[in-house]
């Protein structure tokens, strides 16, 4: 896919979506049941979709919730559920529909004050804190399409356990949701909102502040604090945005907002290499206006909406390669954690760094590798068995000092303060970090490159098997391995991966847009790299025949 020619600059008003007309689909339009695009589909995180595109209105949220709340009446889930929202213009929409139908069930649902915005991690997080004392168990709504462009809207659902729901709850809520559809949302219950809350059936809270207060749990915030080390964040008008300067204020840190604007439009972000506004802070066009202050702090941080990705900033080198940062965050909380026990081992998805099984095989450490999706981490972080789960797409999640479970989501929150206790701790930057484990494993060559698929192809990747591949060598190299499923726990890839002694590659379709990913990592050169993902196309193309 080539770069788009204004990648990396700030967008115009012609890039723009129209806000108010995205809003009058969402509640005019409705899906047509015979188009299959426009069904209920929950990808690696939940169902996502465009109002203009009749994928993601409001009986499509009536429907969700509606079977949100029968699985958990099924699965007797009677304690509070905690709904939280990011930024994008459908989010606000939507989280008024899931009202609707939540109060109508009679669902205690607590909503940050003011229907202000709640992170991904702090929902997590709320979750796993209140299922230690609560005597009936909660769960959680979170209404985000996470770092997707600004007329998408998104809705995940996480249950007792904190994190992402499983495949085989996901699949009970669509195929449920999608029969309320079917049936012209007969069985759904709803209500006027402005009954909901005259008869207090949300229950308004801060959850701002006890997650604050506990991120000392986490991070050394005082040897942060006591290092001065100096702070620049750039929110890209995300969920976490009024959460900075809370943090700065209660532990005394130096911290600076670079960016401090909320616009649904996103009108602030530069494009995407594909000329898209797409507030992914893995991607250098995307940070394009953080990566200006790179050298005015110690380290700069970008998050995602929902704030459940990060993007490091170091001075002088620019963001850092999201598979670089994760085995610089591992290599460290393996060495200063004394509360880790030696039994806890480290998860990655199949598709991360080979420096990561280095990184662990130094440190003695188990190293468990899962299919693309945070939700093959939920159990490990929530049971205390793995002390850290990342996903190659800069989101990760790491027990508190003492070994037990902080969140079973991906938080943006605690990736980048942990970039600032890193340096804090040791004198060095991150990337300085990475380069140190260069020198000691060699380097790797890794890229991801997305084109574009049909559903026809999509549904032909979840089928692939390895007999399909059918030649010997690619790169040069002699195939060692052809996988569908993980080694990790066996789960199915849905695509393959096929491996060498000078490296690997893997195919999936995207869980959240119409692309399919190709993953590649030389262990030789960049030159190797390129010829290892022209023969992965080559070898994908001839499969999906």
């Amino acid at each position: 896919m080539s770069i788009f020619e204004r990648a990396g600059t700030i967008a115009t008003s012609a890039d723009l979506t129209n806000i108010p007309k995205l809003l009058c689909d969402y509640y005019l339009l409705t899906p047509d049941m015979s188009d299959i695009s426009q069904h209920v589909c929950f990808g690696t995180s939940g169902h996502r979709g465009c109002a203009t595109k009749q994928s993601f209105n409001q009986q499509h949220i009536w429907a969700i919730t509606q079977a949100i709340v029968d699985y958990r009446t099924q699965a007797n889930i009677s304690g509070e559920l905690i709904l939280g929202i990011d930024t994008h213009a459908l989010s606000q929409a939507a989280y008024f529909s899931a009202l609707e139908v939540l109060c109508a069930n009679k669902v205690n649902v607590v909503c940050q004050l003011e229907d202000s915005f709640t992170p991904t991690p702090v929902v997590s997080q709320t979750i796993v804190a209140r299922n230690l004392t609560s005597t009936a168990l909660v769960d959680g709504i979170i209404i985000t399409p996470s770092h997707n462009p600004p007329q998408d809207g998104g809705i995940k659902y996480n249950p007792p356990h904190g994190g992402p729901a499983e495949s085989d709850i996901t699949a009970w809520i669509e195929q449920r949701a999608n029969q309320y559809l079917q049936q012209q949302l007969h069985g759904i219950n709803k209500m006027e909102l402005a009954q909901a809350r005259q008869a207090n059936l949300i229950d308004y809270q801060d959850l701002m502040t006890p997650y604050v207060n506990a991120l000392a749990e986490v991070i050394n915030l005082d040897a942060i604090r006591d290092a001065k080390v100096k702070i620049g964040v750039d929110p890209l008008g995300g969920s976490g945005i009024y959460y900075w300067d809370i943090i700065a204020s209660k532990f005394e840190l130096d911290i600076t907002v670079v960016n401090d604007k909320v616009d649904p439009s996103f009108s602030f972000m530069p494009l995407d290499k594909d000329g898209k506004i797409r507030m992914d802070c893995s991607s250098p066009y995307a940070m394009a206006s953080l990566l200006q202050y790179k050298n005015d702090f110690d380290i700069c941080v970008g998050n995602d909406p929902d704030y459940d990705r990060h993007g490091i900033v170091c001075p002088g080198t620019g963001l850092m390669n999201p598979n670089h940062y994760l085995a610089v965050a591992i290599d460290y909380l393996l060495t200063y954690r004394p509360g880790w026990v030696d039994s806890l081992a480290i998860g990655k998805t199949l598709v991360s760094s080979a420096m990561i099984d280095k990184v662990c095989a130094s440190h003695g450490r188990r190293l468990i590798e899962v299919p693309v999706g945070f939700k093959w981490f939920v159990d490990g972080l929530s049971q205390q068995t793995i002390a850290f789960g990342g996903e190659e797409s800069a989101g990760a999640a790491f027990l508190k000092h003492d070994g037990t479970t902080w969140c079973t989501d991906k938080d943006g929150f605690i990736l980048a303060l942990l970039a600032a206790e890193i340096i804090a701790v040791t004198g060095q930057t991150p990337e300085q970090r990475y380069q140190l484990l260069v020198e000691k494993f060699g380097a790797c060559y890794y890229k991801r490159i997305d084109s574009p698929i049909s559903l026809e192809q999509k549904a032909k990747f979840s089928q692939l098997t390895a007999e399909q591949v059918t030649t010997t060598h690619v790169a040069g190299d002699e195939i060692n391995q052809v996988m569908t499923h993980a080694p990790g726990n066996n789960a199915a890839i849905g695509g393959l991966k096929v491996t060498t002694n000078n490296g690997w590659f893997a195919a999936r379709p995207s869980g959240t847009e119409a692309l399919f990913k190709i993953y590649a990592e030389s262990y030789v050169s960049d030159e190797h790299l390129l010829q290892l993902i022209a023969d992965a196309q080559l070898l994908v193309a001839d499969a999906l025949k």
